[in-house]
């Protein structure tokens, strides 16, 4: 007889304890397809298997449900089996990672309690001088194991001697092994970044170092080489890279190689020219089996061939920098990052220079990047990153990649490009480029019925005490706040073979309403692409040529408020309905970059904007004054809005470009004031409404409460004129709110006093998209229900304390809120009153 395949198998109800079932390998193999194809099949389709497989009907049905529990549960065991040993891995290679870490502080704490005692020693010196350079000693002992070789040192150095190069290579290789793993830069953790198996790794942030400088250390699950080859190509991970070209390799001893390279680097803000790098990167192999690849200035001080001349770019200093790859047992990766660079910050306006010089910004734009970027990439080609739509994830980083290029393009108006200057207006708030160069925007089909070329209007402006992510989420979340439809529309007719004409950017915005829909989002979810659907709308007879949907490809980032350093951006292109693989793209956007704040910079400096003298209107505090809460810190605020023109429209579309640029300028500096930290603060409020429908709505809202109370919402003093109360009103200590009275439709704001714009973080204009029953949390709302018959017949009522969330998500608790109905003049129900009483931020 045929060996059979013994499974023991739970007992099921029904079924007598410890029974032995009996399985042929043919009986299970026909149970294992329907298990491929349905893991938990359905009374019905058990028996049907049992029909159809007559190897099957010695088994009863029981049995096979308890064969299908089983079988379950072994793939859930196993499935877990893999889970823990890959955190295990994992946990391990950390483990690693932090005894090496730990034994490099160690040896910082002793050379620094060498040189503490060394330095008392030369204090009890009773002459206060000597000739002896112990100290110096000190200082460079931790440099001096680098040298493995200090005859390199004497070699010829020029284009023609290989050996000359290699010298240049290895020095550069112990310099940065140095840096990477031990103690030749005194590190320190970077704020919010917290070592774990699945965290960013551990980065950290030099301090007193000549130049800026950060380091990241991590675990990613590839092999060392994939990892370098990824890290290499610079121009895809890091977004403020223009071009890297390579113009010498040399070969060098265990099969590395030495590359001479010219970098191109975007400037960030309009504010200060770009930079670029002349390099030298050897790549080797080290004999515990890990890859390093290092980089290095070649200077007048280190030798080496001259690089090529810049005229447009500011030549900066990068130390020695690169990448070490270490193999983990059991696969994977354990990457040491280093970047240290010398980007010249003298040679910016003084009010910019922390942006040079900020080692936390290195840190999140260059060393954090690249680690995020492997980390992506892995799971990617794991599978675990899932994309809708059909895309590929490499298809969805290319748009992201030309979305931020081209508007880095914008933002620098290279003259390489074809970007040349546009005469000014009488004013220089805005600057306005031209582009003739069709092909470098996708040749002529980008440009079916506008064929000269390409307008772009850019400007910078400084604002203070405004976190960037909150105010780029808010410019996302709040489209109608600042755009203005008939530009969107003029911009999306660049993708038509019909344009329209140029329109003028309207008082009061033209708004449209903004439905998003998600496309992808890094692991981290620090950057998501999405696609932005504008739907039109006819306002009269002349503009039913605008009442269409417009779509926009949009990326952003940093919107994350506990990333220390981080910039924020937001970068969107039109797009059409079909929104091909290749379509080319026109961004335009803004970008908030942080500005760490320096005591030495004066208050005239300070309170200086550079290409927008207005940035800080409002604003009382003088630069150099500390706030009591904390909340004194600077941001830059860059912005490129690019248009297609023709020949005859080109007056016409930049006149209107500058007019958009300066209106948005405008909703910034409102938005900034409305969302910026007040308490404590010296920002002067928002000025009160003066409409004569502002005055007749707080004389109601007063009037009501005290004929509903009994208590005069002011207090028995205030006064009655309608210029007064709604001084009072605006002005009051707590949050109140108008609110529709549809009961048909969800209640909307179309009132709030300065207090209740703060706790909503939102403005008046925005206020009217946010709904009430989004505000209030699933217990307010059951509050106000219960109470709303109470109030429709007596007037008014008192809700208890509660949770609301304001337009930026975040919490916000309060201890009481009162609503009351306000009656116009005819006793007729005009709205409901909301007073939030002591509220606060969770």
């Amino acid at each position: 007889m045929m060996v059979h395949t013994m499974h023991r198998e739970s007992p099921d109800k029904g079924l007598d304890s410890g029974k032995y079932v009996r399985y042929t390998p043919e009986q299970v193999e026909a149970l294992e397809r329907v298990y491929t194809e349905c893991p938990k099949p359905t009374s019905l389709r058990r028996q049907q298997l049992i029909r159809e497989c007559p190897i099957l009907s010695n088994i009863e049905p029981k049995q096979i449900k308890v064969w299908f529990q089983n079988r379950r549960c072994r793939e859930k065991q196993r499935k877990e089996a893999a889970r823990l040993q890959t955190v295990n891995r994992k946990l391990n290679a950390m483990n690693k990672l932090l005894m090496e870490e730990n034994d490099r502080l160690q040896k910082q704490v002793s050379h620094l309690v060498y040189e503490n005692g060394h330095m008392k020693h030369q204090l009890h010196t009773a002459s206060g001088t000597t000739t002896d350079n112990s100290c110096e000693s000190v200082v460079v002992s931790g440099q001096q194991h680098q040298q493995k070789n200090p005859n390199h040192q004497h070699l010829q150095r020029d284009a023609n001697n290989p050996a000359g190069l290699l010298s240049i290579a290895e020095e550069a290789l112990a310099e940065f092994l140095s840096k990477a793993t031990g103690t030749a830069v005194d590190w320190v953790q970077m704020i919010g970044m917290k070592p774990g198996p699945d965290s960013i790794g551990i980065v950290s942030i030099s301090r007193n170092c000549s130049g800026i400088a950060a380091r990241a250390c991590g675990l990613v699950s590839l092999e060392p080489m994939k990892v370098a080859e990824i890290l290499k190509d610079r121009q895809s991970w890091l977004r403020d890279c223009r071009c890297v070209d390579t113009l010498s390799v040399v070969p060098a001893g265990n099969g590395g190689t030495i590359e001479l390279i010219y970098t191109q680097m975007y400037a960030p803000t309009t504010l200060a020219a770009a930079r670029d790098f002349w390099t030298l990167r050897y790549s080797t192999c080290l004999e515990d089996g890990s890859y390093v690849v290092c980089e290095r200035s070649l200077t007048s001080k280190t030798g080496g061939p001259t690089g090529p001349p810049s005229s447009s770019f500011v030549r900066a200093e990068m130390r020695p920098s690169g990448f070490l790859v270490r193999p983990c047992e059991g696969g994977g990766s354990i990457v040491h990052i280093v970047d240290h660079v010398d980007l010249d910050a003298w040679s910016v306006p003084e009010v910019m220079r922390p942006l040079y010089e900020s080692s936390k910004i290195l840190a999140q734009k260059m060393t954090v990047a690249a680690l995020r970027h492997v980390r992506q990439i892995t799971q990617e080609t794991s599978g675990e990153v899932e994309y809708g739509g059909g895309r590929q994830p490499a298809v969805l980083r290319t748009f992201s990649q030309k979305l931020c290029r081209g508007f880095n393009d914008a933002v620098n108006g290279f003259v390489d490009d074809g970007w040349s200057p546009l005469g000014s207006d009488g004013a220089e708030d805005i600057t306005v480029m031209i582009n003739l160069s069709p092909g470098k925007f996708g040749g002529t089909q980008f440009l079916p019925s506008f064929g000269s070329g390409v307008l772009c209007a850019k400007a910078s402006m400084l604002l203070e005490n405004v976190p960037p992510a909150v105010l780029v989420r808010f410019l996302r979340e709040h489209r109608s706040e600042w755009a203005d439809y008939g530009v969107d529309a003029y911009a999306a007719a660049s993708l038509r073979a019909s344009p329209f004409a140029v329109p003028c950017a309207r008082a009061g915005g033209f708004p449209s309403n903004q439905v998003i829909l998600p496309l992808a989002q890094t692991v981290e979810h620090e950057e998501f692409l999405e696609v932005v659907r504008l739907e039109g709308h006819a306002y009269s007879p002349e503009d039913m040529g605008l009442a269409r949907d417009m779509y926009l490809l949009q990326l952003c980032s940093g919107v994350d408020e506990n990333v220390v350093g981080g910039c924020a951006q937001l970068v969107f292109a039109p797009i059409d309905e079909s929104f091909a693989d290749d379509a080319p793209l026109l961004p335009s956007g803004f970008r908030v970059i942080p500005l760490e704040y320096k005591s030495s910079v004066n208050g005239a400096s300070a309170n200086r904007t550079l290409d927008l003298a207005s940035a800080l209107e409002g604003s009382t505090r003088q630069g150099g004054e500390a706030d009591t809460n904390g909340c004194n810190f600077r941001s830059v605020v860059t912005i490129a809005f690019q248009f297609t023109f023709d020949n005859h429209t080109r007056d016409n579309v930049a006149s209107m470009a500058r007019q958009y640029v300066r209106s948005i300028v405008g909703s910034i500096q409102r938005v900034a004031l409305a969302i910026a930290p007040r308490p404590g603060s010296n920002i002067s409020p928002m000025s009160a409404p003066s409409s004569p429908e502002a005055l007749t709505l707080a004389r109601w809202i007063s009037r009501s409460y005290r004929v509903h109370t009994g208590v005069d919402l002011f207090g028995p003093a205030s006064q009655t004129s309608g210029d007064s109360l709604l001084r009072q009103l605006w002005n009051h200590t707590d949050a109140i709110y108008c609110c529709s009275l549809k009961t048909n439709a969800s209640p909307v704001f179309t009132f709030a006093n300065q207090t209740g714009l703060d706790m909503l973080e939102t403005t008046l204009v925005a206020l009217q998209d946010i709904m009430l029953d989004k505000t209030l949390d699933e217990s307010g709302r059951k509050a106000l229900c219960s109470e709303f018959p109470k109030i429709m017949q007596q007037g008014y009522a008192h809700l208890p304390a509660g949770v609301c969330a304001s337009s930026m998500g975040r919490l916000v608790a309060y201890e009481q809120a009162t609503v009351w109905k306000v009656l116009d003049d005819d006793e007729s129900n005009h709205c409901l009153a909301f007073m939030f009483v002591n509220w606060s931020f969770v």
